[in-house]
């Protein structure tokens, strides 16, 4: 495996006018944002992208509650130039951000008596789950909850901020993202059961974006979902830009519930890679299908799946880069393995986002954009 050094790297600025600084990895970082979102991603021709784009996963979600606003925020001034809502539905139709239509590891809703009688347990996609789901509030219910920190045990600084921020709405992502002039990377959530229950997301999600002026594909929107159906549906109304994303193991759940006996697997072989191209402008891949792993646990060597992918002229944003050692290839990871704390302690991620840039993917999602966003540029100056 080929790594070169990125010294220095994390306090690269390329960029020509400031907007802040933040903490990474210990070091002061100035971070340097263009003039809108549309400097940093691909435009209206399909293939690859001038420059890798950098997507703050659910806001900056190792350093503030995911999917609230002030972790949107501090994405932004991390530099990212997309920001990325899961949408849910509530029960009135509004769309909102949260990582799962059941609640209770993301807000404080267990603590609210008056919806006691609310928890229940249903099947979605497949898995029963207990708990509260945002299907069964109104917008207006919901407001009356606070969110928390969702991995707690990975992120105990995040949980100082629990209890401060509310469930955003899209339409409140949006303007935050137009108001800063960054782009919106919005995933539809289990697609093929909220239209089982007459909540269906696409309608609403194509009318806020459109409310706002985005309807065409060199517009800064990308549109994600594990499954293929609303994608495909989707394409016939839409000229923003669609992202099927592959999945470490499994299948669509759309392909599933039509005993189609199709996989992830299968999507991302060439035939796959060319049928996505028939409705998607580009995929989204777990990046082990990037960089799988062996027995011992390292990585091997890249596959092919980017150079497939841009063959079909389809752009590849690989998720997740997060910090921790915990989430990060074993090759990345620092210090003592058995010292209290390691799995949480913070490992060389820029390491890890320059050999997925070397690989030559258009962009990551990144749970630390500061991070992706330094590393990019550094990788882009070198490039250029």
């Amino acid at each position: 495996m080929r790594k070169r050094p990125m010294a220095g790297a994390l306090a690269v600025v390329v960029a020509a006018v400031f907007v802040g600084t933040v903490v990474v990895g210990g070091a002061l970082l100035t971070i340097a944002r263009q003039g809108s979102a549309t400097a940093g991603h691909p435009g209206a021709e399909r293939g690859r992208a001038a420059r890798p784009i950098v997507i703050g996963h659910r806001g900056a979600s190792a350093f503030r509650p995911e999917h609230t606003l002030p972790s949107y925020e501090t994405a932004i001034r991390m530099g990212a130039d997309y920001i990325e809502p899961d949408l849910v539905s509530t029960k009135d139709h509004v769309l909102v951000a949260r990582h799962e239509n059941e609640i209770s590891g993301t807000t404080d809703v267990a603590d609210h008596p008056e919806f006691a009688a609310r928890r229940t347990t249903k099947t979605i996609d497949g898995k029963r789950i207990t708990g509260w789901f945002t299907e069964d509030f109104t917008l207006a219910e919901l407001r009356t909850l606070r969110a928390r920190e969702r991995l707690p045990g990975l992120r105990p600084g995040n949980t100082a901020h629990d209890g401060t921020a509310r469930v955003p709405t899209l339409e409140e992502v949006v303007r935050l993202a137009r108001r800063h002039g960054v782009g919106v990377y919005p995933e539809t959530k289990h697609p093929t059961y909220f239209d089982s229950i007459g909540l269906s997301l696409e309608e609403p999600l194509l009318k806020v974006l459109g409310r706002h002026g985005w309807k065409d594909r060199d517009d800064p929107v990308f549109i994600q979902s594990f499954e293929t159906g609303n994608l495909r549906a989707l394409r016939k109304r839409t000229r923003l830009r669609l992202v099927q994303l592959i999945g470490g193991k499994g299948a669509p759940y759309d392909l599933v519930a039509a005993k189609d006996p199709r996989m992830y697997d299968h999507l991302i072989t060439r035939a796959g890679l060319r049928e996505i191209a028939s409705y998607a402008d580009g995929i989204g891949p777990a990046t082990s299908r990037i960089f799988p792993t062996g027995p011992d646990g390292r990585l091997l060597p890249a596959t092919t799946l980017v150079r497939d992918a841009h063959r079909y002229g389809l752009v590849v944003h690989a998720w997740t880069v997060r910090p921790e050692n915990a989430k990060l290839p074993l090759e990345f990871r620092r210090g003592d393995p058995d010292e209290p704390g390691h799995r949480r302690a913070r490992g060389d991620v820029a390491g890890w986002l320059e050999l997925l840039f070397e690989a030559g993917v258009d962009g990551v999602f990144a749970d630390d954009p500061a991070a992706a966003r330094a590393v990019r540029d550094a990788f882009a100056w070198r490039l250029f």
